[in-house]
């Protein structure tokens, strides 16, 4: 079974996990987590209510019950879990994976993450196990938290009646809650729950997959274009001109709120940010603090720095005031206060966007290699030997930094990808460290 990921349980389903297995799952989680009741939320993908019949099969075998949320968002599950004292919980979801892929994201009490270093590899050798005969049965329970959510993430839906706003719903999960903060004068794509992704898949990093919203927001004149991916915990932007804005950049627009409201701190980022983020949110007194990729690690760091908020390059976004969990739709309603507000005082969604990005950046670029660790070590070896570093760092692959230019280096956990993405003062800097790389890359492909 090759589902087992760092962050999550998920692959194409019927062919790296099926019923059985997500039976086994059911059956032996809430020994895992200690508990006898178990928090599940399911997507509308078409292999979602087969898996949500033998997940919560193997739980009430186990003696324990579950309390069904039914059709969700990730983060409403996130939000239950916290809320209503859960001490564990599944979404069950592929989130922004092609049609064909199914999954399960676990969490345990305070909607804190299971990754495979903390429970998700002890799970998979529990369930290589046959489970044990059925003692006594376990019931399903309903439970509708929809109201408690709306309410919850009103707190910060203010007046943004003044921007033009394009939303691409990607048939997925945002369908099911986002008319519920906007409706009057947004333009909506794909705004109908689908889980056969018939316009597009529900993955914002693609470029196709932005393609229709593009066209709409030039079309419309919108100030600002929004898109979702299949669960909802991610949101992407794309300015008025169009053109997509990187997910690191928006960290920096989110600090405007928390500036607004006082709130000065730490703030966290990932180890591709641009450079620019930090030099935006400590200008405005924060203190930026940065880990590794994937919400197995940003919401356990965010709690434990105190943080009050934080993001990733592949448009998750994390908030204290949300249990340190991530939220596509409470940082979409953040990001179009701010987006308004400078609206008011005369500044375009683009004109904020350059006010932050200062460096050319390459965006992540994938290289097919088997010998990541030794491919690493060679780029690391080069760059250090020839330049001197003013900062390094080695918790996930290697960020290395110059005085005008910084590179990050680190291996796929799921793909025989090396991922590397660099930023320079300069365009043509930038060129000519990539060509660099290329060189010395290709001898590993």
């Amino acid at each position: 079974m090759g589902a087992f990921k760092a962050y999550d349980i998920r692959g194409v389903y019927n062919q790296d996990f099926n019923k059985e297995d997500v039976y086994r799952i059911g059956f032996f989680l809430p020994s895992l987590l200690k508990t006898n009741k178990v928090l599940v939320g399911r997507d509308v993908r078409v292999s979602s209510p087969e898996i949500f019949e033998y997940l919560c099969n193997g739980i009430i075998d186990s003696g324990a019950d579950v309390h069904s949320i039914g059709l969700a968002t990730t983060p409403m599950v996130y939000y239950a879990t916290a809320k209503f004292s859960f001490d564990a919980s599944v979404m069950i979801t592929a989130s922004h994976n092609p049609r064909e892929h199914n999954g399960l994201k676990i969490s345990r009490s305070n909607a804190l993450p299971v990754g495979f270093d903390s429970g998700l590899g002890e799970l998979e050798q529990l369930i290589k196990q046959q489970p044990t005969p059925v003692l006594q049965k376990g019931n399903i329970f309903e439970l509708d938290i929809r109201h408690d959510y709306i309410s919850f993430q009103k707190q910060y839906l203010t007046d943004f009646s003044n921007l033009k706003i394009a939303v691409d719903c990607s048939n997925g999960m945002a369908c099911l809650l986002i008319k519920e903060f906007m409706n009057e004068g947004v333009d909506f794509l794909f705004d109908t729950l689908d889980g056969t992704f018939p316009n597009h898949e529900a993955n914002p990093l693609e470029e196709e997959n932005l393609e229709d919203l593009k066209k709409l927001v030039v079309q419309k004149k919108s100030d600002i274009g929004v898109i979702f991916d299949g669960d909802a915990d991610r949101v992407m932007f794309v300015n008025e001109k169009g053109k997509f804005v990187s997910p690191d950049l928006m960290i920096a627009v989110l600090a405007h709120y928390f500036n607004e409201k006082g709130l000065k701190g730490n703030v966290l980022q990932d180890i591709r940010t641009s450079k620019a983020v930090a030099e935006t949110i400590e200008k405005m007194g924060s203190n930026m603090h940065m880990w590794r990729v994937g919400r197995a690690y940003a919401a356990l760091k965010l709690r434990e720095i105190d943080g009050i908020f934080g993001g990733e390059l592949a448009g998750h976004y994390y908030f204290k005031d949300f249990y340190y969990s991530d939220s596509g739709i409470m940082a979409c309603l953040i990001i179009l206060h701010v987006v308004s507000d400078m609206k008011k005082r005369g500044v375009s969604f683009s004109e904020l966007i350059s006010q932050i990005a200062k460096y050319a950046n390459s965006g992540e670029i994938n290289y097919r290699i088997e010998q990541k660790s030794d491919a690493m070590e060679a780029i690391k070896n080069h760059f250090t030997s020839t330049e001197n570093p003013t900062a390094s760092y080695d918790f996930d692959g290697y960020r290395i930094e110059f005085n005008d230019w910084w590179f990050n280096i680190r291996p796929s956990n799921t793909e025989p990808y090396l991922r590397f993405i660099a930023e320079a003062k300069t365009t043509e800097l930038l060129h000519q460290k990539i060509n660099e790389v290329d060189l010395i890359l290709n001898k590993f492909i």
